[in-house]
């Protein structure tokens, strides 16, 4: 994919909601833009003002970058709040598998570029509350996304 990221009608975005996680509104948007055989996956997500995406554990090395907006991430270990960051337009961050946090979008939102390199093919466990596992997300699940993302937009 070659484009402008911060031209959202060129994108297709799947909506993610959420209405069984109680205070925390989940309202994000995703585009996938590019996986490659290696593990290497670029993709583009976009949160509602004010609003979280699903608690989560990365499985696999995750950079990002905030291309606008403010994303709010609370970070957690062993099921405890250990640090709250405020990330603004421009900021970069590089984190090792393991990383178990939440984010929210500021009061204009936020978009931020991801780069995940999974080369086992695993990327990340949505977690409850407590931190059980709901579902792991994988490449295959992102490559028949894609496939579902690119039809839709052919359409």
């Amino acid at each position: 994919m070659n484009g402008n990221l911060l031209d959202h009608s060129a994108l297709h975005w799947t909506h993610y909601t959420d209405d069984s996680a109680g205070d925390a509104p989940i309202s994000y948007w995703g585009t996938i833009l590019d996986i490659d055989t290696s593990g290497h996956i670029s993709v583009l997500y976009r949160w509602d003002p004010h609003c979280y995406c699903h608690f989560h554990r990365h499985l696999c090395s995750t950079t990002s970058i905030v291309l606008a907006g403010e994303l709010h991430v609370s970070t957690y270990e062993a099921d405890e709040l250990t640090a709250t960051t405020v990330r603004t337009t421009g900021d970069y961050a590089k984190k090792p598998p393991g990383d178990i946090h939440m984010e929210q979008g500021g009061a204009n939102g936020a978009l931020v570029l991801f780069e995940l390199y999974a080369p086992d093919g695993q990327l990340t466990d949505q977690l409850d509350q407590e931190g059980n596992i709901l579902r792991t997300l994988t490449t295959d699940h992102l490559r028949h996304a894609l496939l579902k993302q690119n039809t839709s937009a052919a359409a």
